[in-house]
C-alpha cells in the first residue's frame, strides 16, 4: 500500500464523555441538521454533508463537543513510522482519539512530539497554538485533521485533585472555568486585590479556589459553608436567598459566580440585573438544563455583549456562562 492522503467534506466530532446523546440532539436540535449520512467512528461523529456556519465562515461547533475535526482528511499508511511522518509533515501537535486499534494508536503518538497529556495543577495557562486529532479507523487508515476546535488535547483537561481539603469536587468546575475564562478573554484571575460574590455557595467548593487564590469572598447562601471556611477572614458569609439580593445594596465585585441550581430564565434575569447595574465586569455562572434544552434561551446568554457559553470537562448536562467586560 502506498502513502495516500484524501481531503474530506464536512466535519467530524468528538463529544464530551458519555455526551454524545445529547451531541445530536444539540444537531439536530439547535441546527436543525439532518444526520442521514452520519458515520460513527467509536465516539467520533463524522457528518460528511455538515454545514453550519458562522458569520465569519467558520463552522459552528456545538457545546457538546470537546473538539471537532475542522478540516478532514484521510490517511492511509503502511507502518506506524509512516503515519507519524506524515502527520509531523502536516504540523507538530497532535493528540489521538482512537477507539480501535488502541496499542498502533499509542505507538504512532509516541513518534510525534511530545504532548503532556498529565493532570494539571492549578492555575495553569491553557495552550494557544493549535492541535491536530487523529482516529484510526484501522491499522492502515486514520481520519484525521491539522484544523480543530480546541488548542486542548482532544479537547481534554484535567486537574490534579485534592481528595482531603476542598468541601466538594465543584472546586475543579471553577478551576477550569477560570482558566478558560483567561483563555478566551484574557481576564486573568482572582487575586489577593480582587472582591467576589458568590451565590448559593454551600458548601464552599468556589469559595474555597478563590479564598485559595488570595480573594476575598462574600458568599451567600441559605446554608454556612463548611467550618474551615466560615472561619476564613477572607470569607464574609450571609445566610440569604442570593438571587433576591440586590446588586445596589452590595456595592461593586470584581467578580460575581453562581453555581446555583435554578432555571435558565431565572439566570438569565439575574445575569442581565448585575451587568445592567455596572456592579460587576466579570461573571462565571453555570447554566443548569431543566428537563428539554431550550436552545433558542441558551443562544440568548450568548448575545451578551464580551460573553461566551462553554461545556467544561468538569461539566454534566450543564453548560458555563463566562462574561468579561474590557476595561
Amino acid at each position: 500500500m502506498s502513502i495516500s492522503i484524501e481531503k474530506n467534506s464536512g466535519v467530524a466530532f468528538l463529544p464530551f464523555p458519555e455526551m454524545d446523546g445529547i451531541l445530536k440532539d444539540e444537531l439536530k436540535e439547535r441546527f436543525s441538521f439532518s444526520m442521514e449520512n452520519a458515520v460513527s467512528y467509536g465516539e467520533l461523529l463524522y457528518i460528511p454533508d455538515y454545514n453550519a456556519k458562522n458569520t465569519d465562515g467558520t463552522f459552528k461547533v456545538p457545546y457538546f463537543c470537546r473538539s471537532a475535526m475542522l478540516e478532514p482528511f484521510i490517511l492511509k499508511f503502511d507502518s506506524i513510522g509512516e503515519a507519524a511522518v506524515e502527520l509531523k509533515k502536516i504540523q507538530r501537535s497532535w493528540a489521538s482519539c482512537s477507539s480501535t486499534c488502541f496499542r498502533r494508536s499509542a505507538l504512532i503518538q509516541e513518534k510525534l512530539p511530545y504532548i503532556n497529556f498529565k493532570p494539571k495543577t492549578f492555575p495553569v495557562k491553557l495552550p494557544a497554538s493549535e492541535i491536530g486529532l487523529f482516529c484510526l479507523l484501522d491499522k492502515n487508515m486514520m481520519i484525521a485533521s491539522a484544523k480543530t476546535s480546541s488548542p486542548l488535547p482532544a479537547g481534554k483537561i484535567s486537574f490534579i485533585e485534592d481528595h482531603e481539603n476542598p468541601p466538594s469536587r465543584a472546586y475543579l468546575k471553577i478551576q477550569e472555568s477560570l482558566s478558560v475564562a483567561d483563555s478566551i478573554f484574557g481576564c486573568g484571575l482572582p487575586s489577593d486585590s480582587s472582591r467576589c460574590f458568590e451565590a448559593g455557595a454551600c458548601p464552599g467548593g468556589w469559595t474555597y479556589v478563590l479564598v485559595n487564590l488570595g480573594a476575598k469572598v462574600f458568599a451567600v447562601d441559605r446554608s454556612e459553608l463548611v467550618p474551615s471556611l466560615m472561619k476564613n477572614p477572607l470569607v464574609e458569609f450571609l445566610a440569604h436567598d442570593a438571587f433576591t439580593l440586590k446588586p445596589e445594596s452590595l456595592g461593586e465585585f470584581d467578580w460575581v459566580f453562581s453555581d446555583v441550581i435554578c432555571y435558565p430564565e431565572r439566570l438569565l434575569e439575574w445575569i442581565k440585573m448585575w451587568l445592567e447595574s455596572g456592579k460587576t465586569k466579570k461573571m462565571i455562572c453555570t447554566i443548569k438544563m431543566q428537563g428539554k434544552t431550550d436552545w433558542k434561551l441558551i443562544s440568548k446568554f450568548e448575545e451578551i455583549p464580551d460573553s461566551k457559553v462553554v461545556h467544561l470537562n468538569y461539566n454534566k448536562h450543564e453548560l458555563t456562562f463566562i462574561h468579561c467586560q474590557k476595561d
